[in-house]
């Protein structure tokens, strides 16, 4: 699936993915491919992308995230 991370300053991450893990606002949320379409809110903390063997750590403030058509858009603070 496509991934996105993006600021207000800059875009931290963009790439496919095989995993994302997702702070939500109302509990931690997994996001695999050909997930259902969700809007949710962030809390602070880490999101992790899994890019192949690589796993990629961006801590966050909160933000919101946009899950649709294996494409996964972050906008976070």
């Amino acid at each position: 699936m496509r991934v996105e991370i993006i600021t207000p300053e800059k875009t931290l991450f963009e790439g496919e993915a095989s995993f994302v893990y997702l702070p939500g606002s109302d509990g931690s949320l997994g996001v695999l491919n050909n997930h259902a379409p969700l809007i949710s809110s962030l809390k602070k903390g880490a999101i992790r992308v899994k890019e192949g063997s690589v796993e990629h750590t961006f801590q966050v403030k909160g933000g919101t995230v946009e899950v649709l058509s294996n494409k996964v858009i972050i906008l976070a603070e």
